[in-house]
């Protein structure tokens, strides 16, 4: 081994992506903090990681479907509600749940205490669609059902309004 690849110094040129704790882009959607961890910049943008914390009685998106990513949802604590067609999944810490392009979900914190997931997109894509939402929540509106359905649109995704 040189002296040079030796080092524990990180290199320059080096490949790997590291987000300590309380780094990374922070997105407010109301109730909802999320924290990027990689928004595929670092990936080809074959894969987005995501944090999120869900304060308590958060209602999430309405239902929706992805027509070029999964999506996956990994409860770090809490418990959440996932709506998937008609039927109903609570996941407790431990849980993942795997949603494949097409599915219609959707999921809610309905305790009195705070939930935190981390969330994967596969493709990245979706990334964008949480920077768009945060900016018309900045607006000092909430954001419509036409202004929610233009966002996703722009991400292949459209809202389930066939199970609404």
């Amino acid at each position: 081994m040189t002296e040079e690849a030796g080092t524990s110094e990180p290199q320059a040129d080096s490949a790997v992506s590291v987000v300590g704790p309380g780094e990374g882009e922070t997105i407010v959607l109301g109730t909802t903090r999320m924290r990027v961890l990689e928004d595929g910049s670092h990936t080809g943008h074959r894969l987005a990681i995501a944090e999120s914390v869900l304060a308590p009685h958060t209602q999430g998106p309405p239902q929706h479907r992805h027509s070029q990513h999964d999506e996956g949802f990994y409860v770090l604590s809490g418990t959440v509600r996932f709506t998937v067609g008609n039927e109903e999944y609570d996941a407790t810490t431990g849980t993942l749940v795997m949603v494949p392009p097409g599915t219609p979900h959707t999921f809610a914190n309905l305790s009195d205490q705070p939930v935190v997931m981390l969330s994967t997109f596969t493709p990245d894509l979706y990334v964008q669609y949480f920077r768009d939402l945060e900016k018309v929540l900045a607006g000092g509106r909430p954001p419509t059902p036409r202004d929610t359905a233009d966002a996703m649109s722009r991400y292949a995704t459209e809202p389930a309004t066939d199970l609404a």
